[in-house]
């Protein structure tokens, strides 16, 4: 397998369920549950890395979550260790999530932003309204630009945001 998956961003993004200052309740209930599975001792996480909502899901545009990276630490993820050995990941981007640091204020663990996250799933605040009404719109706006979405499963979210988990 070669290598598709770019390094993280500078800073999680606007809406990553990672920062502390995103409102609570954008993204579904399972999203949110799975940030919880990357807080388990080692052997028992996921084996996929944990990709950023922000960029569609064709390996040229793939990226590795930068909230994840923050919140993480990265020699405890069995994603990275397993990415690193099959090629998902080159050496450039391995390195950039080894080292990943950020300013930006973040949850201390998965659990911890699940916890806020799910808060208010059944009664989102304007900002997270607002919130999900953007990530509708840019998502929509990748799947009407590339066709190619529609084929490999990239349809248009539901009501409620969906999407921050692993790929």
């Amino acid at each position: 397998m070669s290598a598709s998956i770019r390094p993280p961003a500078p800073r999680p993004c606007d809406s990553c369920p990672y920062r502390r200052d995103v409102p609570s309740g954008i993204w579904a209930v399972e999203e949110y549950e799975e940030l919880r599975r990357y807080d388990v001792p080692t052997p028992e996480q996921p084996a996929a890395v944990f990709l950023c909502h922000q960029n569609d899901r064709s390996s040229e545009t793939s990226r590795l979550c930068s909230g994840w990276l923050g919140c993480h630490d990265t020699h405890h993820l069995l994603a990275l260790r397993i990415a690193a050995l099959d090629g998902t990941l080159d050496t450039t981007s391995l390195e950039a999530a080894v080292t990943y640091e950020t300013s930006v204020p973040l949850f201390a663990t998965g659990n911890e932003a699940a916890d806020h996250g799910e808060a208010a799933i059944a009664a989102p605040g304007p900002d997270a309204v607002r919130f999900m009404d953007k990530i509708t719109r840019v998502r929509r706006d990748l799947e009407d630009s590339q066709p190619s979405l529609a084929s490999s499963g990239g349809a248009a979210p539901p009501a409620r945001a969906e999407g921050a988990g692993p790929r």
